[in-house]
């Protein structure tokens, strides 16, 4: 099967039984083996008591992105650390992007970058995740 439609068979899995990705609106902009392009708008729910967006909902977005990224080569991997920094503040109606990228791969890890942008092009917050990779295969 080829690399690109086995990440997406995988995503849609993945999508599918995650209510909480659902919740936050996530649309999936692209699915790849090692990459994941993600996009949602940020709701009245999403606000904290300084009017702006929740650090929650940014840090979500991206570990979705991470999430979808590390397991669209087709092993189940897991998260096991992640940090992200918020380098600009988000209002309701603002639109963010988040584009994870793989930068380093072995049988046992994987390091991704994902960096979040707003409607303006311009980066809101940066994450970067490690994952574990099981030798569990995801069945698609």
């Amino acid at each position: 099967m080829d690399a690109k439609v086995k990440a997406s068979k995988v995503v849609d899995r993945m999508y599918n039984n995650d209510p909480f990705s659902q919740w936050l609106g996530i649309e999936r902009i692209q699915d790849g083996a090692g990459s994941s392009e993600l996009k949602m708008t940020i709701r009245k729910e999403m606000l904290n008591g300084f009017d702006i967006a929740h650090g929650g909902i940014t840090y979500a977005l991206a570990d979705s992105a991470l999430a979808f990224a590390s397991n669209g080569h087709g092993r189940m991997s897991v998260s096991v650390e992640t940090s992200i920094s918020h380098t600009e503040s988000l209002k309701e109606g603002d639109v963010i992007t988040a584009i994870a990228e793989e930068m380093s791969l072995s049988n046992k890890i994987g390091v991704y970058h994902i960096t979040i942008k707003n409607q303006n092009d311009k980066v809101v917050a940066l994450f970067k995740g490690t994952v574990y990779r099981t030798s569990k295969e995801w069945m698609v």
